[in-house]
């Protein structure tokens, strides 16, 4: 299953220590149970989030041990090139440019912690579901 991991489901898996949701959606892509793809937007958010020193204060996972899950991540990720933009689409544009990775990757899914963002979208693709780390793993039955 092709799928898009959206920041906040990678961050939830690292600043939530024991174990998640989350992290079992990591595991499935790590595992090579799922195809995520990437693409430049996509992570340059990675890039940009997992450099917030604050954010990780206090955190489980060591800064190196943090950076390594990042780059075995990505190293299963199948890198995607977004050439359409979908205009206008979300009411945060922020969040446009997953689902536009979404589209141009053929993705099933978005996993996200934030399905409310990408529920009054203006445009419509009904083979691509969002749904949140709980949400994908039931429907996958993992």
């Amino acid at each position: 299953m092709i799928i898009v991991v959206d920041t906040s489901v990678f961050i939830s898996a690292i600043l939530r220590g024991g174990g998640g949701d989350s992290r079992r959606v990591l595991r499935l892509c790590l595992e090579g149970r799922c195809e995520p793809v990437m693409g430049e937007k996509l992570f340059a958010e990675y890039e940009s989030v997992m450099g917030r020193q604050e954010l990780f204060k206090g955190c489980p996972i060591s800064e190196t041990d943090r950076r390594e899950l990042l780059e075995g991540f990505l190293s299963v990720c199948r890198w995607v090139t977004v050439h359409y933009l979908w205009r206008p689409n979300l009411r945060d544009e922020g969040d446009n440019h997953v689902l536009e990775l979404a589209v141009a990757g053929g993705a099933e899914v978005v996993v996200t912690q934030n399905v409310r963002d990408f529920a009054r979208a203006e445009l419509r693709f009904p083979e691509l579901s969002v749904l949140t780390p709980n949400q994908f793993l039931r429907k996958v039955r993992l």
